[in-house]
């Protein structure tokens, strides 16, 4: 099955489910669904930092501070967080994502989702999927700072980095 064919549950301003459809069409009628971003960090607490692939349905090409991706027809937040950290790292056996916060992404141009944001400590080596990720490394926290200004990012990935910050500020 193509990403563009995975059902997805479609979800009001509240989070309620009020429908399904295929990814694809849910991208193209700008249908609120679900989402979930990890931040995830090496044993030296470094940020995994990836370049997506030109062939990614959304952002493709752009650099991502998150590992994730859409919550599939039916899962949970938590499962879908770990399900996506394991595949975009090319890893099995992470600890749980431990969960931070959910806020509704809305980029006022018919792009919005629920998304949860988690973060996991991975100290496995990686193996990214080639098929999601056309570059990755781990960087420090002032590595990443450097470069908001110098590569080009994914909006939501922004937004949740931005709402990370505050979240961890407000302590």
């Amino acid at each position: 099955m193509s990403a563009a064919d995975e059902i997805l549950d479609i979800v009001d301003e509240h989070d309620q489910v009020v429908g399904q459809v295929p990814r694809g069409e849910a991208y193209a009628r700008g249908l609120r669904h679900r989402c979930v971003f990890i931040q995830a960090r090496d044993a030296d607490g470094r940020l995994f930092v990836h370049r997506r692939t030109p062939t990614k349905l959304v952002f493709p090409s752009l650099y991502d501070m998150w590992v994730g991706g859409v919550v599939g027809a039916g899962e949970s937040y938590d499962d879908a967080a770990l399900r996506e950290a394991e595949e975009e790292l090319g890893v099995s056996g992470l600890p749980e994502p431990a969960f931070l916060f959910k806020f509704l992404y809305d980029d006022g141009a018919g792009q919005s989702w629920w998304s949860a944001v988690y973060e996991v400590r991975c100290e496995l080596p990686v193996s990214p999927q080639v098929e999601e990720v056309a570059w990755h490394d781990f960087l420090t926290e002032d590595e990443v700072e450097r470069r908001l200004t110098e590569w080009k990012w994914v909006p939501d990935g922004l937004d949740a980095y931005a709402r990370l910050r505050v979240h961890r500020a407000a302590g």
